[in-house]
């Protein structure tokens, strides 16, 4: 039997003979767009940049589903041109996932060229084979106001602007990776549409300890290696909710030439803590439910980069809307406390911490 935290609120839809791709089939959000394509009955073709990857994507999967011969995998680089055509043939859509980590001490350069080009390179491979449908993750600091102390709820029609000089590198690489996306199928005229979907902070179960991605938070918080809680709000998406957003986006007429804010619950990170604290019982007790002032986020920031990066973020404002994703997808995410506890005992589970 599956623990209930992998197992929650998955459907298994009738035998498809539809194949999609799915770009970094390595990666956290990846992963559950393939398990929740596998379990509506899809086909689905995962990329990996090496072919040693396979056999550790399979088993991660298979922990939650089992792929049979429905998984199979093409070996692409988002960085090279070899194996995007080979990858996409016979495919009927295809679910962009894979981009750069946005790692702290990361550059533009390091991260731009490949989020771009690599981009591209799918869009191109995509519309010569003739998919139905590209949806591409993007994200909501892509459609958010370039400080966000400003007040109020923003949809999907701002976009961030890519030439303020206090974005990070990877801000401003997801905003000109989906600029560029929508500026090529501007001027594509073939059968091919394309949907962007713009996640919040994503949190959720994971399949694999290899697999962490932004659930690093999470793990910092019940390992006792946080001393406090930033004065920042995330709007926190279940990764199970993101992969089936996906899903949607790519099976509904009316999301083609869309982009879908999917951002969840805003919840401040001392709100985690609490959460964590009250509902992991003995395997919360390290969990720090400090307030850290904002001066001594500020000076600690000049000796810790990682921390510098989010202090932009200190007392946020700014919330994003998913009225749309609501209306036209049906989409609907669950509490961000479900989210968070789902997480961590997942993390516990896996030994991560």
């Amino acid at each position: 039997m599956q623990p209930t935290f992998l197992a929650a609120r998955f459907t298994i839809g009738t035998d498809m003979t539809e194949t999609v791709l799915v770009t970094g089939g390595t990666g956290y959000v990846a992963g559950w767009c393939v398990v929740e394509l596998l379990r509506r009955g899809y086909r689905v073709r995962a990329t990996v940049r090496d072919a040693s990857k396979e056999a550790g994507v399979r088993a991660a999967v298979r922990a939650v589903v089992d792929p049979g011969d429905r998984l199979t995998f093409a070996v692409a680089d988002l960085t090279g041109d070899e194996g995007w055509d080979a990858a996409v043939a016979g495919c009927d859509h295809v679910l962009h996932v894979a981009s750069p980590l946005g790692l702290a001490d990361a550059t533009d350069d390091a991260l731009i060229g490949p989020a771009r080009d690599g981009t591209l390179r799918v869009l191109k491979a995509a519309t010569r084979a003739g998919v139905r449908r590209v949806v591409m993750t993007s994200a909501a600091n892509a459609a958010s106001p370039s400080s966000y102390a400003e007040e109020g709820v923003t949809d999907e029609s701002l976009w961030t602007d890519p030439a303020d000089p206090s974005l990070s590198p990877y801000r401003r690489s997801k905003t000109l990776a989906e600029k560029a996306a929508w500026d090529f199928m501007a001027g594509h005229d073939g059968p091919t549409t394309l949907t962007t979907i713009l996640p919040g902070s994503v949190f959720g179960p994971i399949l694999a300890p290899a697999h962490v991605g932004s659930t690093q938070i999470v793990a910092r918080m019940i390992g006792g290696r946080m001393p406090g809680s930033p004065r920042i709000g995330l709007e926190i998406v279940d990764v199970r909710d993101l992969a089936d957003i996906h899903v949607r986006a790519m099976t509904s007429p009316q999301a083609g030439g869309q982009r879908f804010l999917a951002t969840g619950e805003f919840t401040w990170m001392r709100q985690m803590a609490v959460t964590l604290r009250e509902g992991l019982g003995e395997a919360g007790e390290k969990v720090s439910t400090r307030q850290l002032p904002d001066l001594l986020v500020r000076l600690i920031s000049i000796f810790d980069k990682p921390l510098r990066s989010i202090t932009i973020s200190l007392g946020r404002r700014n919330r994003h809307s998913t009225g749309k994703a609501e209306r036209v997808l049906d989409w609907r995410p669950r509490p961000a406390s479900q989210t968070v506890l789902d997480c961590a005992r997942s993390l516990i589970a896996h030994g991560v911490v």
